[in-house]
């Protein structure tokens, strides 16, 4: 005779707390509140809590990677924030270049000659 569905009669296999640690650190684990403290319908204090749990991994997958970005904990964010003052000092050179090429430019047009 074929029994389908029938289980052993033992208890169910036994989960670790390494097991919670590989799931809850593979999958993620978000926990999120509002506290508010009000006094006669006046709101005087708003926490917002948001917990993400997870692998550095899985954060760096869904957009969460702001440790290679600061500063203070990364060597290459200090690199890139150093490129980044050369870039903006190179654009700010060109934006004073071409604002000193324009105005010449409009104050030609302004008098009735072709602009160059």
């Amino acid at each position: 005779m074929i029994e389908f569905g029938r289980r052993s009669a033992g208890p169910p296999p036994a989960t670790t707390l390494v097991d919670i640690l590989d799931r809850v650190l593979d999958k993620g684990l978000v926990v999120a509140g509002d506290i508010r403290v009000s006094l006669a319908n006046v709101e005087l204090l708003t926490i917002r809590i948001r917990l993400l749990v997870c692998s550095i991994d899985k954060a760096a997958e869904i957009g969460l990677d702001w440790w290679r970005r600061d500063s203070f904990l990364s060597s290459a964010a200090a690199a890139e924030s150093a490129e980044t003052a050369a870039l903006r000092e190179r654009v700010e050179t060109l934006e004073r270049l071409l604002g000193e090429q324009a105005a010449p430019i409009s104050v030609e047009h302004e008098r009735g000659a072709p602009p160059a």
